[in-house]
């Protein structure tokens, strides 16, 4: 019987460690995440509402085998946002889309962006063109950055001064999809 004991105190002694361990680890890892997610410090919501074509992009399952994406917003009176994110299923043709809503938070260039009831993730606006024309986004971690722009097509000497941006801020753009709007992709110049 003292051998079951035994057993029964090792597991949870094992269950303590792992509960006390799981939280470091947790911290280690977000500590060891070296990236620079602040966003902009001047950003006018009026002048980012409108459609933007998405140049590139991580690779994540919601957009996964999208082509021709593109996201619309749209300030609301009451100052809350509505969202319309679109792209086309290049193994089936059709054209998918997704509605939410966005909020604005006290800092400037931070939205809060809800695709699925009350769930709100950061969407931060990292960098901006000085006319709006692009904008580099990225989210509350650094698994997600998109490439934005008001324009199917990014001129390449825009396009790579936003990979620099980007680099700088610690994301690895290698990492990133180029997303072919129907009238060819944007690569980058080496």
């Amino acid at each position: 019987m003292a051998s079951q004991n035994d057993r029964e105190v090792k597991i949870a002694i094992l269950l303590l460690a792992a509960a006390l361990l799981i939280p470091g680890a947790v911290a280690v890892a977000a500590a060891s995440d070296r990236t620079d997610r602040m966003p902009v410090a001047v950003f006018d919501l009026r002048r980012y509402m409108g459609t933007w074509y998405e140049i590139a992009r991580y690779d994540h399952s919601f957009e996964r085998r999208l082509a021709g994406v593109q996201a619309h917003y749209e300030l609301l009176s009451d100052g809350r946002v509505t969202v319309e994110n679109s792209g086309v299923d290049y193994r089936s043709d059709r054209r998918k889309r997704a509605r939410g809503k966005a909020r604005p938070t006290a800092m400037p260039g931070r939205l809060r962006v809800s695709f699925f009831w009350f769930f709100y993730s950061d969407y931060n606006v990292l960098e901006l063109g000085p006319d709006y024309d692009w904008a580099l986004v990225g989210g509350g971690s650094s698994k997600y950055l998109w490439i934005l722009s008001r324009t199917p097509r990014l001129p390449s000497r825009t396009l790579n001064h936003i990979l620099r941006l980007a680099e700088a801020r610690g994301y690895r753009t290698g990492k990133l999809l180029f997303v072919d709007q129907g009238q060819g992709i944007s690569p980058p110049l080496p």
